[in-house]
């Protein structure tokens, strides 16, 4: 019998998940990531020649209501606290219920019942869903306190990306460098050493590997960033030294940046980070059919950028064609482009938006050629280059 089920999942569910059959548990969290992100991102992968979403095709399905306490738009703490402690709080609100008594989390009872423990995300460790599942503050905003609770949680094993700010001097709070603190405590702590975190054998003991100094790369930039592991990566990995426990282990996964590129309104982004999430999930799915007695959950805390699969004024026509050529994040093409000194010309911009997204500037056959740029495109591009360039030159950060 297959143990996959495609929901939110509440601290009662999994709570209840523990004193059940599965002795191991493997929950996938998209942030941001709802029905519009999996269905789009199903065909995009098609466009591209990749395989379809296998957290589509699981045989278990449901949806939820994602509203917390305070607002009828959840943000990421109140989403978190809701699917690891079951009781919905106020937005920001982390590990507590609305009158701000501490929750408890399912990761803290799988810990409480013997199991090995892992957070992984793409994001940094003390952001607002990983916090979920071992911080309790009344503000998801305290990040060195938020360190504190985690190597204070005892888990056996965090991984990803690393901490906003491990060495605050100015908390109130303040008690070290939170990278030698956890050490202390007895964790083997990696900074930044893709070889040795790929070394760590079963047994090692506790571990805290951060990836990156602060957030990992989003997917499509991964090949600009040397020495960094995918998300399938580490979670083969965090799983390799989680396994082998006679009492099972509970494994946490995010992938934190669908959220960060639907705020950007950055489609192809996005879309490649769902398929970044949905690669490890196939990993675990690899691990249940050796492990039978491993339980897969995969779900989203919110929707985040609105998505839609169909605007009226294109005549629904859906362009995913057009996002397979994006070659860079919004946010990292950005930066490519101050890094190249800001061209002054429109002429001088064209090759850079060739190389980046794809754009056709030979052609105008829109028709038989979909990255084509049509005159009166070229133009509207012209236009807004020109208004942005002014804007620089009078010092608008924006």
């Amino acid at each position: 019998m297959k143990k996959i089920i495609l929901t939110v999942a509440s601290a009662t569910l999994l709570s209840a998940a523990f004193a059940a059959a599965p002795k191991n548990i493997i929950l996938f969290i998209g942030d941001g990531m709802s029905v519009p992100q999996r269905m789009t991102a199903d065909e995009f992968a098609r466009k591209a020649n990749l395989p379809p979403l296998v957290m589509n095709r699981l045989p278990s399905q449901a949806t939820t209501r994602t509203c917390s306490a305070s607002s009828l738009v959840t943000d990421s703490a109140a989403a978190a606290t809701a699917i690891a402690c079951g009781e919905k709080t106020y937005n920001h609100g982390m590990g507590v219920g609305p009158d701000g008594r501490r929750l408890t989390s399912c990761a803290e009872v799988a810990k409480a019942s013997g199991r090995k423990v892992g957070v992984v995300t793409t994001v940094t460790i003390d952001h607002a869903t990983p916090s979920g599942f071992y911080a309790h503050r009344k503000d998801r905003g305290e990040s060195y306190a938020i360190g504190l609770d985690m190597i204070a949680s005892g888990f056996d094993l965090f991984a990803g990306g690393g901490q906003s700010k491990p060495n605050d001097e100015k908390n109130p709070l303040y008690r070290g460098d939170l990278y030698k603190l956890a050490a202390e405590a007895g964790y083997t702590v990696i900074r930044e050493d893709r070889a040795a975190f790929e070394a760590l054998k079963p047994g090692c003991g506790k571990v805290w590997y951060a990836a990156t100094k602060e957030a990992m790369p989003n997917s499509i930039d991964a090949d600009r960033w040397k020495g960094v592991p995918t998300l399938a990566e580490i979670t083969r990995k965090s799983i390799e030294l989680l396994d082998g426990s006679e009492k099972g282990f509970f494994l946490m996964v995010e992938g934190g940046r669908i959220d960060w590129a639907g705020h950007a309104n950055d489609p192809a982004t996005n879309l490649r980070e769902v398929l970044a999430l949905d690669a490890a999930v196939r990993v675990a799915l690899e691990f249940q059919k050796a492990h039978p007695d491993t339980l897969v959950v995969t779900t989203g805390d919110h929707e985040t950028g609105g998505m839609t699969m169909g605007f009226a004024a294109t005549g629904y026509a859906f362009f995913m064609d057009r996002l397979v050529n994006q070659k860079r994040s919004a946010d990292d093409s950005i930066k490519a482009f101050v890094k190249a000194n800001h061209p002054a010309t429109f002429d001088e911009v064209k090759p850079f938006l060739a190389e980046t997204f794809g754009f056709d500037f030979t052609s105008t056959d829109t028709k038989g050629n979909p990255m084509a740029v049509s005159e009166a495109e070229a133009q509207e591009l012209e236009k807004a280059f020109a208004h942005d360039l002014e804007m620089a030159r009078k010092g608008r950060k924006d």
